[in-house]
């Protein structure tokens, strides 16, 4: 259903090579060698999710499947070389507006292959694997054999298995190292490595900022990121759990290693969480995606009216995309330390 008739996979295959092969000579070489590196660079490979990627030089046409990986690629000031976005829960990271409406937007959420391919993407990129997995976009084999590489953000692949069923289940707690290693491998495929390194550092130093003498061992967090018949709530090791961590708390729901299980209320009121922690979404997939509308339901619900966090109005609103692992879970920490510090429930 998603693949391409023949007649649309020959002239892609065309157009990706003819990008491959004429890209040395455009000015990303300057860019390259400002930085400290050269052209030399490539053919450049990748080690991603079990995949090989090879560059043969850096793209100039990348289409980006996810808002996550598309707001680093914003962040390294590639605006210029993503020739399409895709797939959005939020408004942009503030302060990337300029970039993102300089680029044209495939569609709010998946777009079929065959709007992918007119992009002529030289590169596609991906936070989830269900993107470009069975049911997503494409194969990422579907694009490959077009000769247009794939990537998709590690942290959906490293510790985390993706066929245990709803949005997987992870054996290993995500770190934001994770999300450090998507930049780097992202600023040398572009060949702009130390605008990663600069990246990175500034969110290093944004964490370190936040959680300076932060003390919330005896606080415990839930994060709601929608539904409100069957919610999602985070399990123990994802986004939401690098953020409990990274402020020293404890995660209501430590004891499931599901990414996102569906919980029920009942279950939720055993638990009462000191804090809820409430995704506010601008999409319009699932029941109660905005704040507001959370928030109404918590406070109007038999099964949640009661609860501590709903009576004392502890709630603490991130952006999906700060729920997800990116460049925005560091948002996450900031914003639920600030809480932690406004709510009195630091030692």
């Amino acid at each position: 259903m998603l693949c391409a008739p023949a007649l649309l996979r020959t002239p892609a295959l065309l157009v990706a090579s003819a990008l491959l092969i004429t890209a040395c000579g455009s000015s990303d070489a300057g860019d390259a060698k400002s930085e400290g590196t050269s052209a030399a660079g490539y053919p450049l490979t990748l080690d991603n999710c079990g995949h090989k990627v090879t560059l043969e030089s850096a793209p100039k046409r990348t289409v980006s499947l996810n808002q996550g990986t598309t707001e680093i690629l914003f962040s390294l000031g590639l605006a210029d070389r993503v020739a399409g976005t895709a797939t959005w829960t939020d408004p942009v990271l503030e302060g990337l507006e300029k970039a993102n409406a300089s680029v044209p937007r495939l569609a709010d959420n998946a777009p079929s292959f065959e709007k992918t391919l007119d992009a002529e993407p030289d590169l596609v990129t991906a936070s989830f694997l269900s993107t470009l997995g069975k049911g997503g976009v494409a194969t990422r084999a579907q694009f490959e054999r077009l000769g247009v590489p794939t990537y998709v953000s590690p942290s959906d692949c490293l510790g985390k298995d993706n066929d245990s069923g709803g949005d997987g289940s992870r054996s290993e707690p995500l770190t934001l190292d994770v999300v450090y290693g998507e930049i780097r491998d992202l600023s040398r495929a572009f060949g702009v490595k130390a605008r990663g390194e600069k990246l990175v550092a500034s969110l290093k130093k944004r964490v370190s900022t936040a959680t300076a003498g932060l003390d919330s061992s005896d606080v415990s967090l839930m994060y709601w990121f929608a539904n409100s018949q069957s919610p999602y709530l985070a399990g123990c090791c994802g986004a939401p759990g690098a953020v409990t961590r990274a402020v020293g708390a404890k995660s209501a729901f430590a004891d499931t290693h599901d990414e996102w299980p569906q919980v029920g209320w009942e279950t939720v009121a055993d638990r009462d969480p000191d804090v809820i922690v409430i995704g506010d979404l601008t999409r319009k997939q699932q029941t109660a995606e905005t704040a507001a509308a959370k928030i109404r339901f918590l406070e109007t619900n038999p099964a949640t009216r009661n609860l501590t966090a709903v009576q004392k109005k502890r709630y603490v609103l991130l952006s999906g995309q700060a729920m997800n692992p990116s460049i925005r879970t560091v948002e996450g920490i900031e914003k639920v330390a600030a809480g932690l510090r406004d709510f009195g429930l630091v030692k």
